[in-house]
C-alpha cells in the first residue's frame, strides 16, 4: 500500500509581507516548503509527491526542492485560482495510480505548515487508511459568539495534513468537478460526496501555519527548540 502526498504551495507572500511566495522564505537551513517535503519523504510508503505551485513560481520551487530530493522525484503542477482547484489539479495527476490500486491513500498538506512532524503525518495516514479519512485537530479555547458570550463545549481547529482513501478522494473530486462544487479543504469535498468516517487525530498549535511575519519568526524559534519534521 502506498500514499500520494500533495503539498499545496500556490499561495503568495502578501500577508506575510514578502515579495515572494511565503513557502520560499528561509526557515533556518531551508525554505519553508522544503520542511514539508523532507517530512513527506521520510515516510516509508510515499509513492508520489506532488507539489502544486503558481506558474510564476515553478522554476523557483523546483530549484529550492531539488537539492533535498536525493533519488526521489517530485511532480510539480500548476495550481488553480482556488485551493479546491489546486487540489483537483494534483489529484488528476495521480488518478491513474489510484485507479490501478498503486496508491491507496491521498494526503493533502499546506506547504505553509512547515513543522508538521513525521509522527503526525504517519498517524494521519494510518487513521485515514483504516477508517476512510483523518484530519489533525487542535483544541481551541476563548471563542465568543457574535453577542460576545463564550462558546460552550469543545471546539477544534482543523489543520493539515489530511488523509483519505484514494478511491474516495478521486470519486468525490470528479463529482465536484461535474457539479461545479468547491470545498474549503479536502475534508469538505470528500465528506460532501462520500460517506466516509473521518478520524480527528490529536495535534497541537505547534503545527502552525505561516501567514503573518510573526508566524515565520515563531516557526524559527520552535524549530530551534526541537519541533521538527524529523521528530515524531
Amino acid at each position: 500500500m502506498s500514499a500520494a502526498v500533495v503539498i499545496l504551495a500556490a499561495g503568495s507572500g502578501s500577508r506575510v509581507g514578502a515579495e515572494v511566495n511565503k513557502v520560499l522564505l528561509p526557515l533556518r537551513d531551508a525554505p519553508v516548503l522544503v520542511w514539508s517535503v523532507r517530512a513527506a519523504l521520510a515516510l516509508p510508503d510515499v509513492r508520489r509527491l506532488v507539489l502544486v505551485v503558481r506558474p510564476e513560481d515553478r522554476a523557483d520551487v523546483e530549484a529550492a526542492v531539488a537539492p533535498h530530493l536525493g533519488e526521489r522525484e517530485a511532480l510539480v503542477v500548476d495550481g488553480g485560482s482556488t485551493r479546491h482547484a489546486s487540489e483537483w489539479a494534483a489529484i488528476q495527476v495521480v488518478a491513474d495510480d489510484i485507479a490501478s490500486g498503486e496508491v491507496d491513500v491521498v494526503v493533502v498538506h499546506d506547504g505553509a505548515r512547515p513543522l508538521a512532524s513525521v509522527g503526525l503525518w504517519q498517524a494521519v495516514i494510518e487513521a485515514g487508511r483504516e477508517l476512510g479519512g483523518a484530519i489533525p485537530v487542535v483544541p481551541v479555547g476563548h471563542l465568543l459568539h457574535a453577542d460576545l458570550t463564550p462558546v460552550s463545549g469543545e471546539v477544534g481547529a482543523v489543520q493539515t495534513p489530511q488523509a483519505f482513501r484514494a478511491t474516495e478522494v478521486l470519486a468525490a473530486y470528479r463529482q465536484a468537478a461535474a457539479d461545479g462544487f468547491e470545498g474549503t479543504d479536502t475534508a469538505a469535498c470528500v465528506t460532501a460526496y462520500r460517506e466516509v468516517a473521518v478520524a480527528a487525530v490529536p495535534s497541537s498549535a505547534l503545527n502552525l501555519k505561516v501567514t503573518f511575519p510573526e508566524d515565520l519568526a515563531l516557526a524559527v524559534e520552535l524549530s530551534l527548540t526541537g519541533v521538527s519534521p524529523a521528530r515524531p
